[in-house]
């Protein structure tokens, strides 16, 4: 009986090898041999991911043509990676991948490090910071005041809690985006906002366009749901979206979806201005696209300009007829991802048959937690959370670009004006092989293909404003070393670690 569990063609194997960057050998450089570069690139996709464990891998000599290389090269990297203990083979059912024995198995999202692990690794992999307390404690405070009339009733509320679904939309109509109650769903988190439009707007095979990079759980998520991933680049800088690209796939892919995030994007940390919005939402709408649009970092702005000066409008603000935008909100970025309360507007209909399909899912959001985020809702606590996450996120970001900056000097980014996250390119360098010394230095980055769509963005990686001050600074040099180790060539073969970015 086989011991696989899905395939890699040879092609899109051999694309994903081809995408991983290789720092140009200096002098006195000694080039490992063709085996070792082929078995460590298969090596690292698994490491990373990209290739699932028992994922049954290409013949030989078909991986062989698709590379053009010689089989006796495929074979000897496939010897080479199950002596390593990366591949398991029987005949008659191929060779798959594997970890060798005793270690996890790698993520494909960025999950965050378990508890016992934060005290010697520096986790950069997570773009989430602590609970701003006191308010978190102040909220379930509030929740369990409120709780014992909803404890004599079922408890079941697909939808969500009435009061947090109207107070979700006078929120709303204070932004100027007239909203009733019944354009309003309440999540379990972002994530499950999404997974519910993707059920019922998107099914397997269907295109969904996406910005490029995108927000790597976000992808996984509609990978695993068998959809087709359109990819549209990002304008260059942090200008927002190009808007001609955009066009151009909406009108030649017909994408039944397209998910955009239009302030503070994750991970470049972009902020589209109110015509880009205004265009895209025009440019669906004549292709007959749902553009789903992700406010999840909205109130993320850092820089003053926006404490004097007003965000650009909501997406949906330029979808009066409320035909095309469907918006997604959360308490998890702005407030504490533990608080997995998410939330979606849209159409009446819509919302009514998103609730319907829940039935099928998970019924629900938990109470308690919807109390609490309506409790910060109602009493002015929501305002004065963020205003106090806004300022973590502000000194963190500052002291990690001075950190970078300074032993990273030919590292690339713009500094963003909000949101928790740069986009860096690391001068050359493989950020899959970064990703990997890192691990080996005590600092978990995520690579730059895990925000793309086949392999792309192999030489960025993503730094979220998640650490400040000797932190920060001590994440940097780490980062640093990471980089010395992969210019040297020091993270592959079979005695690198065996230590997984997840």
């Amino acid at each position: 009986m086989a011991q696989w569990t899905s395939a890699v063609g040879a092609a899109q194997l051999a694309r994903l090898l081809n995408s991983q960057q290789e720092r140009p050998a200096g002098p006195g450089t000694r080039r490992p041999p063709a085996y070792r570069a082929l078995a460590d690139g298969i090596r690292l996709l698994v490491l990373e991911g990209r290739v699932p464990v028992a994922a049954r891998l290409p013949a030989e000599r078909e991986l062989a043509i698709a590379l053009s290389v010689s089989r006796t090269t495929v074979a000897a990297a496939y010897e080479a990676l199950r002596t390593e203990g990366f591949l398991e083979s029987r005949r008659g059912a191929g060779s798959w991948t594997a970890v060798p024995a005793g270690n996890p198995l790698p993520a494909r999202g960025l999950e965050p490090l378990p508890p016992e692990a934060l005290g010697s690794v520096i986790d950069l992999g997570c773009a989430a910071l602590p609970a701003p307390e006191p308010w978190l404690t102040r909220a379930v405070q509030g929740a369990l005041e409120e709780l014992p009339p909803y404890a004599h009733t079922h408890g079941d509320y697909p939808a969500g809690l009435p009061a947090l679904r109207a107070m979700i939309a006078e929120r709303y109509t204070a932004r100027g985006i007239s909203t009733m109650p019944e354009q309003i769903m309440v999540t379990t988190g972002a994530m499950g906002a999404i997974d519910a439009i993707c059920h019922l707007f998107a099914g397997r095979g269907e295109r969904i366009a996406v910005e490029s990079p995108s927000y790597a759980n976000i992808l996984q998520l509609m990978r695993e749901a068998g959809a087709r991933l359109v990819p549209v680049a990002m304008a260059d800088g942090l200008s927002g979206w190009d808007l001609d690209r955009w066009r151009q796939v909406l009108r030649e892919a017909a994408p039944r979806i397209a998910y955009v995030v239009a302030d503070f994007h994750n991970p470049t940390g972009a902020l589209a201005d109110e015509d880009q919005r205004r265009r895209l939402v025009d440019a669906a709408r004549s292709a007959g696209t749902v553009l789903v649009a992700d406010e999840t970092m909205s109130e993320l702005w850092l820089d003053e300009e926006f404490a004097s000066g007003p965000m650009p409008r909501p997406v949906c603000g330029f979808d009066p007829a409320g035909s095309t935008v469907i918006t997604v909100g959360s308490a998890s970025k702005a407030f504490w991802a533990g608080m997995r309360i998410g939330w979606v507007r849209a159409a009446p209909d819509v919302i009514r048959s998103l609730v319907a399909a829940r039935a099928y899912a998970d019924l629900g959001t938990p109470v308690l937690e919807q109390l609490a985020v309506n409790w910060l809702f109602s009493t002015g606590g929501w305002e004065q959370a963020v205003d106090l996450r806004r300022g973590q996120a502000r000194e963190n970001r500052d002291a990690l670009v001075a950190a970078v900056r300074r032993e990273l000097p030919g590292w690339e980014f713009e500094v963003p004006k909000g949101g928790l996250t740069l986009w860096v390119r690391a001068g050359g360098l493989s950020g899959s092989r970064l990703a990997e010394a890192g691990e080996r230095v005590g600092v978990r980055v995520p690579s730059g293909p895990r925000f793309g769509v086949d392999g792309a963005f192999e030489g960025y990686v993503r730094l979220p404003f998640t650490v400040g001050g000797a932190v920060a600074e001590e994440a940097a040099a780490r980062l640093a070393a990471a980089a010395r180790l992969v210019e040297a060539g020091a993270t592959g073969g079979a005695e690198a670690p065996r230590t997984f970015v997840a």
